[in-house]
C-alpha cells in the first residue's frame, strides 16, 4: 500500500489490489434483476413504556398523571417533526405487561423506557434486557431511584443508555438515537472499487453483521452506461444552477462544469435506480476526463445520501450513522495542525452545501479547479465562522474517534491544501497531534488522515449512540 503517494499515484498502486472479501458475490447482487433486497422503512417503530404507576403531583418520588400527559404530547410532536418514527405507547408495571407492549410494537422495535416511580424501571427491565433490544431510559429528577441501574447494565454489555433531565426535549434525542440502528439495518450502499479504510469497514460480511447494512459493488461499466444516457438538457440545467449560484468562478471552464453536472445527474440516477442510501467511490480521481464527481457528492449529501471520497469506508459509515442520528450531512476531510493558534484545520475539495441539514440554508461557494490536479471543477464552500463542530470517525466498526471545536477561520479563497477549509480552535492542538488516532487506529495515510465534521457539539449524543451500538468512544482532543 502506498503510504506517502499523491492521489494520482495511489490510483496506479491500488487499482489491481485485492479488495473486499465477498466482492464477487456483491457484484452479482448489483447486476442481478429484481432490484434491491433492502429498503428503508417508511417509519421506524419505537416501543415507549411508561414504567411503573403514576404518583402524586406534590409529594413522594415519582411522575404524576399531568407530567405523563405532557410527555405524551411531546412524543406526538416529535413524531410529527421527525416524520420517520412511530411511537407505540403504553404502560407497564410488571414484566409480562412490558413483554406484551414489545410484542405489539414488533420484534425489531427498540425501547424508550420512562421511569415513573421507585422500582418502576426495575419491574419491567428483565424482558427488555433479555430481548437485546436497544433501550433508552428517560429518568426525570425525583422520578425514583432506578436511574442507578442503566449504566450498570451497559457495563454488562447491554445496549442501554440513559437521559437524566427535566427537559422533555430530550425525548426527541431519544427518538433520534433509537431510529438510527433500524435505519442502518435497512440501508444499502453502492461502492466503486477500490475500497480503503480499516479492515472490518471494508468487509461486506462484517458490515452486514455489525451494522446490518448491505454493500453492493457496482461495476464501472454500469456507471459508464448511466453516464452516457444522461439527458443533455438536464445536465445543462444542473450546470447553470451551479454557475448561477456561485459567488465566483475562478478556474473552471463551462465545459468542466457541464461534465461535472453530467456525472452529478448520473450518480443521482444510479442511487434512485438501486434505492440506495449511500455511496463510496474509490476511483473518483480517475474520472477527470469525463467529469469530477465532487458536485454530485455535494448534491447527494445535501439530500441525506452520504457520499464518500477516495473509497473511504470508515468515513462512509460515519456519515451514514450520524446522518440518521442528526439529520445532517458531514464534511469529510484531511486534518493538519497549527499549534501556534491551537488550531486544527480540516480541508477537502468537496463538502455539503447544507451543513445544517436538507432544510437548512446554503453555504456560499466558489467554483474552483481541484487543488492537487489543477483541473476540473470542485466547490469551495465557506462554512460558518463561530460555529461549534464535532469531528469524528467510526473506525473498525466498533470505535468512535471524536473531538469538538469551533470554526475560527475560513479563507475568502484558498491558496494551498484542498479547496474547502475550516480552521477550528480546539482544546489542545499539540496534544491532539500527539494522540491522533487515539491509539486505536492504524492503516495507510488516508485511513489515518480523514475525519468527518458535523455542525454542533454532539459529544454526549455520540456517547449515547455508542452505548446503544456496543461501541467505545475515544476522545482525540
Amino acid at each position: 500500500m502506498c503510504q506517502n503517494c499523491t492521489r494520482r499515484e495511489f490510483l496506479g498502486t491500488t487499482a489491481m489490489s485485492g479488495v473486499l472479501l465477498g466482492a464477487i458475490q456483491a457484484r452479482e447482487s448489483a447486476a442481478a434483476p429484481g432490484g434491491p433486497s433492502t429498503s428503508l422503512p417508511e417509519k421506524v417503530r419505537i416501543c415507549v413504556i411508561f414504567a411503573g404507576q403514576a404518583m402524586y403531583a406534590d409529594r413522594s418520588w415519582g411522575v404524576s398523571e399531568e407530567e405523563i400527559a405532557a410527555m405524551t404530547q411531546r412524543l406526538k410532536a416529535v413524531e410529527k417533526k421527525l416524520g420517520n418514527v412511530e411511537f407505540v405507547i403504553g404502560r407497564a408495571a410488571a414484566a409480562a405487561e412490558a413483554e406484551a407492549l414489545m410484542k405489539k410494537a414488533g420484534d425489531a422495535a427498540p425501547v424508550l423506557a420512562i421511569n415513573l416511580r421507585i422500582g418502576g424501571l426495575l419491574g419491567v427491565s428483565k424482558p427488555i434486557l433479555d430481548s437485546g433490544r436497544p433501550m433508552v431510559v428517560f429518568s426525570a429528577p425525583a422520578s425514583g431511584h432506578d436511574w442507578m441501574y442503566p449504566f450498570r447494565w451497559r457495563r454488562e454489555g447491554k445496549p442501554v443508555t440513559m437521559l437524566t433531565s427535566s427537559d422533555y426535549g430530550e425525548l426527541e434525542r431519544a427518538a433520534r438515537l433509537l431510529r438510527t440502528i433500524p435505519l442502518l439495518r435497512h440501508s444499502r450502499v453502492l461502492v466503486f472499487e477500490p475500497f480503503r479504510g480499516t479492515t472490518p469497514a471494508c468487509k461486506p460480511e462484517a458490515v452486514k453483521s455489525r451494522l446490518g447494512t448491505e454493500v453492493v459493488v457496482v461495476p464501472q461499466k454500469r456507471f459508464d452506461e448511466t453516464l452516457s444516457a444522461v439527458d443533455a438538457g438536464k445536465a445543462q440545467a444542473e450546470a447553470e444552477r451551479w454557475t448561477r449560484n456561485a459567488k465566483k468562478i475562478v478556474e473552471p471552464t463551462p465545459e468542466d462544469i457541464l461534465k461535472a453536472a453530467r456525472v452529478s445527474i448520473a450518480l443521482d440516477q444510479l442511487i434512485e435506480e438501486e434505492k440506495a442510501q449511500g455511496l463510496a467511490v474509490g476511483t473518483c480521481m480517475g474520472w477527470l476526463k469525463r467529469g469530477f464527481p465532487c458536485l454530485g457528492f455535494t448534491r447527494l449529501r445535501d439530500r441525506g445520501i452520504p457520499a464518500s471520497c477516495e473509497g473511504d469506508m470508515d468515513s462512509l459509515w460515519t456519515m451514514m450513522a450520524f446522518g440518521y442520528l442528526l439529520g445532517q450531512p458531514g464534511f469529510q476531510g484531511n486534518a493538519t495542525f497549527d499549534s501556534s493558534k491551537n488550531a486544527l484545520w480540516t480541508a477537502h475539495c468537496v463538502g455539503p452545501m447544507k451543513m445544517d441539514g436538507p432544510d437548512g440554508g446554503d453555504a456560499p461557494y466558489l467554483l474552483r479547479s481541484h487543488s492537487e490536479i489543477g483541473a476540473g471543477v470542485v466547490p469551495e464552500f465557506q462554512y460558518r465562522i463561530g460555529q461549534d463542530i464535532t469531528r469524528t470517525k467510526l473506525v473498525n466498526l466498533d470505535t468512535l474517534l471524536i473531538s469538538t471545536g469551533t470554526i475560527r477561520e475560513v479563507p475568502d479563497k484558498s491558496v494551498r491544501a484542498c479547496r474547502t477549509q475550516i480552521v477550528t480552535e480546539v482544546r489542545d492542538a499539540a496534544q491532539m497531534a500527539r494522540n491522533w488516532g487515539g491509539g486505536v487506529l492504524d492503516g495507510d495515510m488516508m485511513t489515518l488522515l480523514h475525519r468527518v465534521v458535523f455542525y454542533g457539539d454532539h459529544l454526549q449524543t455520540a456517547r449515547h449512540l455508542a452505548d446503544l451500538m456496543n461501541m467505545r468512544v475515544v476522545e482525540e482532543g
